[in-house]
C-alpha cells in the first residue's frame, strides 16, 4: 500500500509491530518505498484489490505506542477540540483541524455560526496555554 505519512517518515513506522488499518488491528510486515512515496505491507492485505479497498483509510498507532513528547511538542490529535480564546479569555471558537502544507502547522478554527479560518500556529498568533489556544483575534477573517 502507498502511504501518506503525518509523522517523521517511514523509519518511524518501522518501530511499530501492529497498527490500526481502517479500525482493524493488523501486523506490519514490511515498510519500503522512499521518503516521498512510502509503502507498507500489512497482514491480511495480500493483493492489489485488497489494497485498493483500503484507499483513503487511516493507518493509526495506539497512543501509548507513540514516543514521549519534549518541551513545546504536541500531537495534532491533542489540539482538536481545544477551545480558542483571546488574550482576555473571551471565546473565539474551537480547533476543528490541523493542517500542514509545508510551511508550518495551521489551526482551523470554527467560530459560532460555522465560519472557519486557518490560523498560523506560531507564538504570538496562536499559543497553547493551559489546555486552550490563545489567539490574536486579528488573524480571524
Amino acid at each position: 500500500m502507498r502511504l501518506k505519512l503525518f509523522g517523521e517518515g517511514p523509519e518511524s513506522l518501522r518501530a511499530h509491530d501492529k497498527l490500526h488499518v481502517g479500525g482493524q488491528l493488523r501486523r506490519l510486515l514490511h515498510v519500503g518505498g522512499t521518503a516521498k512515496s512510502p509503502t507498507a505491507r500489512f497482514e491480511g492485505v495480500a493483493d492489489r484489490n485488497a489494497a485498493e479497498a483500503l484507499r483513503g483509510t487511516l493507518v493509526e498507532v495506539d497512543r501509548d505506542a507513540l514516543p514521549p513528547l519534549g518541551e513545546g511538542e504536541y500531537y495534532h490529535a491533542d489540539l482538536l477540540g481545544l477551545p480558542c480564546v483571546d488574550g482576555d479569555g473571551a471565546a473565539l471558537g474551537t480547533v476543528v483541524a490541523v493542517e500542514n502544507f509545508g510551511a508550518g502547522d495551521l489551526l482551523e478554527i470554527e467560530r459560532d455560526g460555522g465560519k472557519r479560518a486557518l490560523i498560523p500556529f506560531r507564538p504570538g498568533i496562536a499559543d497553547l496555554e493551559d489546555g486552550r489556544i490563545v489567539l490574536d483575534p486579528a488573524f480571524l477573517a
